[in-house]
């Protein structure tokens, strides 16, 4: 079943390629090991700041897609089942197979939506701060200082983050297959995203029928129901 779609794709290959660049410069700037190993310190300052400041430049692009509008709504919206799966996440680091409803998510669930705003909220931030230290005229000294501080100690988070992300992403083949075909399993859908239910049955090509209608739909008829059922809906 098709999860996302090629701009989609497109968006976050792309991403990850300047996050990439962006983070190896800062580690040959900041690390005197590297820094002395792959010299030429001026042009990885230059491939650092344009990295950076390039970093938004695949999502705004990108929302020309439908596709990847639809997602980013989805992203941007938090309900109830997503409190649930973040207080059971606290609790476990993995689901146990008899408590399946705390871990209930959608097309995306409750910690990489976490993530998405967090590391979107960290770009604004670093490329706000970087432009303060590179254009040295657009602000006094008090306000360059303080955007270094910030700037160095939310690099730091980021890279720790990012690093959990892959780390993530390497222990999921069939999440990778997803992000680098578009398509997923079925049977993994169901498992890791019980709440996805697209208007038209293909998870990803549906723009009309958010998941968070069927989210909400699904989630009424369980507390209203005997709570009985298994979450897992017949084949389309």
């Amino acid at each position: 079943m098709l999860r996302f779609a090629r701009a989609v794709r497109w968006c976050h290959h792309a991403t990850a390629v300047l996050m990439a660049l962006c983070v190896g410069s800062a580690l040959c700037l900041y690390m005197p090991v590297l820094a002395e190993l792959v010299g030429r310190r001026a042009l990885v300052v230059t491939v650092h700041e344009w990295s950076g400041l390039a970093l938004p430049v695949p999502l705004l692009l990108g929302l020309a897609s439908r596709p990847l509008r639809a997602d980013l709504r989805r992203l941007n919206r938090f309900g109830p089942h997503d409190g649930r799966w973040l207080r059971a996440a606290l609790r476990a680091r993995r689901p146990h197979p008899g408590r399946w409803e705390q871990w209930e998510a959608g097309k995306f669930n409750a910690g990489q939506k976490v993530f998405a705003a967090w590391i979107a909220g960290a770009v604004l931030v670093m490329t706000g701060t970087g432009l303060l230290m590179w254009f040295t005229g657009l602000a006094p000294l008090v306000w360059r200082t303080s955007a270094t501080f910030v700037h160095d100690w939310l690099a730091l988070a980021v890279g720790v983050v990012l690093a959990a992300h892959v780390a993530m992403a390497a222990a999921r083949p069939e999440a990778r297959r997803a992000m680098r075909t578009g398509w997923a399993d079925r049977a993994w859908a169901r498992r890791e995203h019980p709440l996805w239910e697209p208007a038209d049955g293909t998870a990803g090509s549906s723009t009309a029928g958010s998941d968070d209608q069927a989210v909400s739909g699904s989630l009424s008829r369980r507390e209203s129901g005997n709570g009985g059922g298994t979450g897992i809906r017949p084949d389309a």
